[in-house]
């Protein structure tokens, strides 16, 4: 098992949060706490880098969804980038893959802004 950081850094055009390790049903409550900290507003775009994301198992899928929540709840928007592939294919599976806008990294998520 690898421990979860979630690094959160500004861009143009809102916050992007680097996730790294395990999102699983130990970790997820941490994802869920740093999205309920930031200061979404309007316009803005939320940012999950998954670049470094190890295993993703419901309880994250589960996180990821209350990110999405949390940032349409402010008028902000959500995206995924560098989705590994394992986690890729579970949001295909369950059909997320319809409602994330996934991206192949940060910088083709932050450029369509």
């Amino acid at each position: 098992m690898r421990p979860l950081t979630i690094t959160v850094r500004d861009a143009v055009t809102g916050p992007v949060l680097e996730i790294t390790g395990d999102l699983d049903y130990e970790t997820a409550p941490e994802l869920r706490r740093t999205v309920d900290s930031l200061t979404l507003t309007a316009g803005q775009l939320l940012v999950l880098d998954l670049a470094d994301l190890a295993f993703c198992d419901s309880s994250g899928i589960s996180a990821l969804i209350s990110a999405r929540s949390q940032a349409v709840e402010h008028g902000a928007r959500i995206a995924l980038a560098t989705v590994p592939a394992h986690t890729a294919r579970i949001l295909r599976i369950v059909g997320l893959d319809q409602v994330f806008a996934i991206h192949a990294n940060v910088a083709t998520a932050t450029a369509g802004s």
